[in-house]
């Protein structure tokens, strides 16, 4: 029997921070069943309806409805015994604790018990990863599983407190293709058992495989909802952003010259091992590989987080001792991290702090800042990057996932290095903001800067660069030039192992 009614539905949902409104009257709603999409921008208003949802966030105004009664969510603890559970971008698990463990973290003693039955928590964690044909351990820890089973041990924890509705918060971003097709194989079992999921996604690709609906919002707005087989990719872009997107990936021509930056056979116990690498000015160089091939560990020992114990670093020909990343800025070096959240910002600081933490030597005299002149600095980046924020002291926190990654580059610009590692510079943001990324580095081969870029995106290597390492177990495993890239020539380099490059050499 075709349901027809939603078991969750907002009505003229707003959330205002200090007088300035993020959303604006939406009225959003989730059926029993079926994969509905939330996309949009950066900053449009996914994530304050979502923690709106999940009981993070009170609304300024408007209604929530579960199974067609009125209810408040005033925290996440009352959200999950309404059977809504949000399962974030980043699994949020206790990797001291086991699969188990994890399950029932915070609802261990539901029936008043004195004391828990481990025994009948893991008989019933096994039934509930059977249910979905997980083939994971109940009692292994779950410090050191891949992302991937993390993320399932979260979808359990869901299953465990009987949600109804499951969101999904960018759930794909670090999982590798296959991981991707076992986590869409787990979302079509929730389906069947009537689950509802609330799928947040910047790649509009896995949108079209997995979501029957679609509601877009644009500025806090809710722009449509639409039929996903009706919508084609380009029409979700124009609505998302309100414009047409021409072409989002375009390579420009630069001079290359001298070489900035070369590394000689550099090696780490346990992470990577003889990895030579060189970049020359004018050029945007690629490493690519699946997740945990080691590419951000190479990042991270160039800019002496934490360094090979072997090898060579040389910059402008010079043979270069990296310790620390205070050494890397000053020899001309700047690093984008992956995770911005974590080593990228200071999310209670603000905007501005941010931007010129790195750069204080060139607004200060002794231990003076010159205000005026960070004010002016700041300024003219916001004004070169376009960030959307309501003023530069609001907390770093408060914006959008697409404007910090704008603060974490700006911040990289304002010390002028000569080679910049950027570690997948567009995850998490979404098209438009990624095209501004892509022209950003554009401009800066042009101007002879040197562009190291770490990314996973096929696509993002194939039209950017002109040279990309490929990395496999933490060894290269070829080298690719710009007129040999190709998606099926780097998925080929990536599937070779570290025992056939031992024996081929």
């Amino acid at each position: 029997m075709k349901v027809t009614e939603p078991v969750l539905k907002t009505k003229g949902l707003a959330k205002a921070f200090s007088g300035v409104i993020v959303l604006r009257n939406v009225d959003f709603n989730i059926y029993p069943g079926e994969v509905h999409a939330l996309i949009g921008e950066n900053g449009a208003g996914k994530s304050t309806l979502v923690k709106i949802l999940d009981g993070a966030l009170s609304p300024t105004y408007g209604e929530i409805f579960l199974e067609g009664q009125k209810i408040k969510i005033p925290n996440p603890l009352v959200a999950k015994k309404l059977g809504i559970a949000l399962i974030h971008q980043e699994p949020q698990i206790f990797p001291d604790l086991d699969v188990t463990e994890n399950i029932f973290a915070g609802h261990t003693r539901d029936n008043g018990d004195l004391f828990v039955n481990w025994r009948e928590k893991r008989k019933i964690a096994r039934e509930l990863l059977d249910s979905l044909d997980l083939n994971i351990d109940e009692e292994a820890p779950v410090k050191g599983m891949s992302i991937a089973n993390q993320q399932m041990v979260e979808i359990i924890c869901s299953l465990s407190t009987n949600a109804k509705i499951i969101i999904m918060d960018e759930p794909t971003s670090v999982l590798t293709p296959s991981e991707v097709k076992k986590l869409f194989g787990i979302v079509e079992k929730l389906k069947e058992q009537g689950k509802a999921i609330v799928f947040i996604s910047h790649n509009l690709d896995e949108v079209k495989i997995i979501a029957s609906r679609i509601t877009i919002l644009r500025d806090g707005n809710k722009i449509c909802e639409r039929m996903v087989k009706n919508t084609t990719k380009e029409l979700m872009v124009q609505l998302m952003i309100g414009r047409t997107l021409n072409k989002q990936i375009t390579k420009e021509e630069a001079t290359v010259g001298e070489t900035l930056l070369e590394v000689k056979n550099l090696t780490l116990h346990g992470q990577f091992k003889n990895i030579s690498i060189k970049i020359n000015r004018g050029e945007i160089v690629g490493i690519t590989g699946l997740v945990g091939a080691g590419q951000t560990e190479v990042a991270c020992s160039i800019f002496g987080i934490t360094p090979s114990e072997s090898g060579k670093i040389f910059i402008k020909g010079k043979e270069e001792k990296i310790n620390n990343p205070m050494e890397a800025i000053r020899k001309g070096l700047a690093m984008v991290p992956e995770d911005r959240l974590q080593t990228g910002l200071l999310l209670p600081l603000s905007v501005k702090h941010n931007m010129t933490l790195p750069s204080l030597d060139k607004i200060s005299k002794l231990t003076w800042i010159n205000f005026k002149q960070e004010d002016s600095l700041v300024e003219a980046y916001i004004k070169r990057l376009s960030i959307i924020l309501s003023n530069t002291n609001q907390a770093v926190a408060e914006i959008s996932g697409g404007n910090q990654q704008k603060i974490v580059l700006s911040k990289w610009l304002m010390t002028q290095p000569e080679i910049y590692i950027l570690d997948k510079p567009t995850r998490g943001i979404d098209v438009g903001a990624k095209a501004e990324v892509y022209n950003l580095i554009n401009t800066l081969v042009k101007k002879g800067k040197g562009v190291l870029m770490i990314s996973t995106e096929l696509e993002e290597i194939v039209q950017l660069c002109d040279r990309a390492y490929i990395m496999s177990e933490g060894i290269i495993t070829a080298v690719l030039e710009r007129k040999e890239l190709s998606e099926e020539r780097i998925i080929k380099a990536v599937s070779i192992n570290k025992k056939e490059v031992v024996q081929s050499s």
